[in-house]
C-alpha cells in the first residue's frame, strides 16, 4: 500500500466505503462505472490513465470476508469483477504476470470453467487466463503425459477425467473442472 494512502487512512479513519462504481473486466481492464453503467449492469468506460491504473494496482486488496477493493486515500472502493479478482496473462519473460504487474511465481490448481476459460490458483489467489491468451495456455495442456488435442479438451469439457494436467513452470498441474458461481463462492 502507498505511503500516502497509510498516512490518509491515519488522519481520516471513518470515511464510508464506496460500492459500485469501480470494475474489473475478464481482461483485466479497470473499468469506472457511473450511475449510468451501474443501473443498466454495463462494464463502465475503461481506465486508461497509466498513473491511475498503477496507483489502482498498488492499493488492490482483499478485506477479510475475501471481497476486493481499492483503497483510495481514506477511501475503500469495492471493485465490481466480471471474471476473478486477478486476470493473468502469458509473458514469455516470466511465465504468467497478473493485471496488476505482478508475476504468478506459483500454481496449485488450475481450474477449467465450462466456458474453456482456464483459472490458475495459487493459495487464495485466483486469476483468470486473459482469453487473449487461451491459445497458448491450451498448449501447455496434457491430458495422460501426451499435448491435449482440442477434440480431447472439449470431450473433457463435456466429462471431466483425470489425468488432464496443465504445465507451469516445468511443472505438472492438475487441472480440475468447475463453474463461475463455485469459483466466486471460494472468492468470496
Amino acid at each position: 500500500m502507498d505511503k500516502q494512502v497509510q498516512l490518509a487512512l491515519a488522519k481520516w479513519p471513518n470515511v464510508p466505503h464506496c460500492y459500485g462504481w469501480l470494475g474489473l473486466d475478464a481482461r483485466g481492464v479497470w473499468r469506472m462505472r457511473d450511475q449510468h453503467a451501474q443501473e443498466l449492469n454495463l462494464l463502465g468506460d475503461k481506465i486508461t490513465n497509466a498513473a491511475l491504473c498503477g496507483f489502482i494496482n498498488r492499493n488492490y486488496q482483499a478485506d477479510l470476508e475475501g471481497r476486493y477493493f481499492f483503497q483510495n486515500g481514506p477511501q475503500r472502493v469495492y471493485v465490481e469483477l466480471q471474471a476473478t479478482p486477478y486476470i493473468a496473462r502469458a509473458d514469455g519473460q516470466d511465465g504468467w504476470v497478473l493485471h496488476t504487474g505482478v508475476t504468478l511465481d506459483s500454481c496449485d490448481v488450475v481450474w477449467m470453467m465450462e466456458s474453456g476459460n482456464l483459472v490458475l490458483q495459487s493459495g487464495s489467489l485466483l486469476a483468470q487466463i486473459d482469453d487473449r491468451d487461451l491459445a497458448q495456455a491450451y498448449e501447455s495442456m496434457q491430458l495422460h503425459a501426451q499435448r491435449a488435442s482440442d477434440e480431447q479438451l472439449l470431450a473433457w469439457l463435456e466429462q471431466p477425467q483425470e489425468g488432464l494436467s496443465f504445465t507451469f513452470h516445468n511443472r505438472q498441474i492438475t487441472v480440475r473442472p468447475t463453474t463461475l458461481a463455485a469459483l466466486t463462492s471460494m472468492v468470496y
